[in-house]
């Protein structure tokens, strides 16, 4: 009981030294309030970046993975990248046909080709809008949901149906508030019939995910008949024989390029761990960099901190007497000093907090990078600084404690 009752009046003591000189704490938290605020700041990035990563770019599911001509998870080797265009051939539709026929651990198995194209209704035309051609299950696979009509199905794909489904971009910039279904679009001059439309996904910073029609992919070979840049979307039985389905698919596709143990793979398999994985990689080295510099801010934070307070012990040593010489303890003395160093850096720590959440707010509105304030960041963030104020405060804390209540009372006021 005593012991609160002498936090709190370690506490209200500094309170009032604080209020009494604000623009001193202010200046003396600055280094807090810059660490505080650069600290939350990059958590706030690297949370929103994996909260985007896993809802918007990852968009394989945790049992979903693709097959791929060429993938560069992580650095990018120019050197490696020569050489494996010259290695790898082409996916082609007769081996996924062999992989759909002979896989026993993927529960889905699509295809998908796709270019750049124009599309256009009447005298209005879109340029740079991405035409896929795919298998009619790709919808499920790449987690397009649909918020009008349809996708397209087996017969329309086997009979080179002439339908499209549009992304929300290209139905809002062709029909604006009109219903598009049952309505005739041209891609480069060929007409398609519109049969869905998709719900929206958002951008990919700054890059919108909604500007593109999709088509059969038999319509899509029998239009261009160039079959390069092809994938392969797979989906596991169930997620805990995702490696196995991977390993199945790798062995099988090996068998059928014949290749020998001691050759690598001309193929690549990606999966959302992986991309997981090589993002936790990179954030991994931004934390680090971003605890260097933020270390940085708290040890020079915390050094203003405690000269000031060694300046505001030797302010107040005629007080500390008086303090001492009514019973007031070394602990007491040193409580007060420790409660002020911490109260001081928490405070900074506060104001770096609501700094850092405007920087995430502005970011957020002005710039295509998301950024999301997590909450373990502000504990983390307020705790560190209250931690900072409370070691740099020892020393000045212990100086006062020491002093002779004697000879501080001969110290004029």
């Amino acid at each position: 009981m005593a012991q609160t009752a002498s936090f709190r009046e370690a506490a209200a003591v500094a309170a009032d030294s604080l209020r009494g000189s604000k623009l001193r704490s202010f200046l003396t938290l600055f280094g807090i309030i810059l660490a505080t605020t650069t600290l939350i700041a990059v958590m706030s990035v690297i949370h929103g970046m994996d909260v985007y990563i896993a809802n918007s770019v990852s968009n394989m599911g945790s049992d979903g993975f693709r097959i791929v001509r060429i993938a560069f998870i992580g650095n990018f080797d120019p050197k490696k990248f020569l050489e494996l265009q010259k290695k790898n051939p082409q996916l082609s539709p007769e081996e996924f046909e062999y992989l759909k026929n002979s896989t026993t651990l993927v529960s889905e198995l699509g295809m998908r080709s796709g270019r750049q194209v124009k599309v256009s209704l009447g005298t209005q035309t879109l340029s740079g809008i991405g035409l896929s051609g795919g298998t009619p299950n790709w919808a499920m696979l790449g987690n397009t949901a649909i918020a009008s009509g349809r996708y397209f199905t087996d017969i329309e794909n086997n009979h080179h149906a002439e339908v499209a489904v549009l992304g929300s971009d290209v139905k809002t910039n062709l029909f604006g508030d009109g219903d598009a279904l049952g309505k005739t679009i041209k891609v480069e001059g060929r007409p398609f019939t519109v049969i869905g439309v998709a719900v929206a996904k958002g951008s990919v910073f700054g890059q919108s995910q909604d500007a593109f029609v999709d088509i059969p992919i038999e319509t899509f070979f029998q239009i261009y008949s160039k079959r390069q840049g092809i994938a392969y979307a797979a989906r596991a039985i169930d997620q805990t024989v995702l490696e196995q389905a991977k390993d199945e698919i790798r062995m099988l596709l090996r068998a059928r390029r014949h290749l020998g143990p001691k050759q690598d793979d001309t193929f690549s398999i990606i999966s959302s761990d992986a991309l997981v994985a090589a993002w936790d990689k990179l954030t991994g080295a931004i934390a680090a960099t971003a605890v260097a510099i933020v270390s940085v801010f708290m040890v020079v934070g915390g050094v203003v901190i405690m000269n000031i307070m060694l300046a505001v012990v030797t302010e107040r040593t005629h007080e500390i007497g008086i303090r001492k010489s009514v019973g007031a303890r070394r602990q007491d003395i040193l409580n007060q000093f420790l409660v002020e160093s911490s109260m001081l850096a928490g405070i900074g720590g506060l104001m770096g907090t609501v700094l850092a959440w405007f920087v995430a707010v502005l970011v957020r509105t002005l710039t295509p990078v998301p950024m999301a304030v997590p909450l373990s960041a502000v504990v983390i963030g307020v705790t560190l600084s209250m931690a900072v104020g409370l070691f740099f405060g020892i020393y000045p804390a212990q100086q006062a404690s020491k002093l002779d209540p004697i000879a501080a009372l001969r110290v004029e006021r």
